[in-house]
């Protein structure tokens, strides 16, 4: 395998940055000043809580979790109701943040 010579990494990393910015900054000028239809700001609203999602179910559930035995693998789960009872309970995101660690801390020492 060939290491990327800097000039080729540098010409990758400009594009790749020209098009973040693009994509970022574009829609926010041709967009100012209009409202968007109220089903597509509905839609757009469930994009967050989706992408959350995704994100905290890809680090829960791994095929191999149960290799190391139950215990191990029930900790974050376990964790992450916890974190869902405190976020129902109290609304705060802080509270269900230092409610999440401290289980896990409290259920890896067990």
């Amino acid at each position: 395998m060939e290491l990327m010579s800097w000039s080729n990494f540098l010409i990758i990393f400009i594009c790749c940055a020209i098009t973040m910015l693009a994509c970022r900054v574009v829609p926010l000028f041709v967009l100012k000043g209009r409202n968007l239809p109220e089903g597509l700001e509905k839609a757009l609203g469930f994009i967050p809580p989706a992408a959350f999602a995704a994100l905290v179910a890809n680090d829960l559930l791994d095929p191999a979790m149960f290799d190391a035995g139950i215990w191990p693998a029930a900790a974050p789960l376990v964790s992450a109701v916890v974190v869902g009872l405190v976020a129902l309970k109290t609304k705060s995101l802080l509270w269900s943040a230092i409610a999440g660690v401290a289980a896990y801390a409290l259920l890896t020492l067990i």
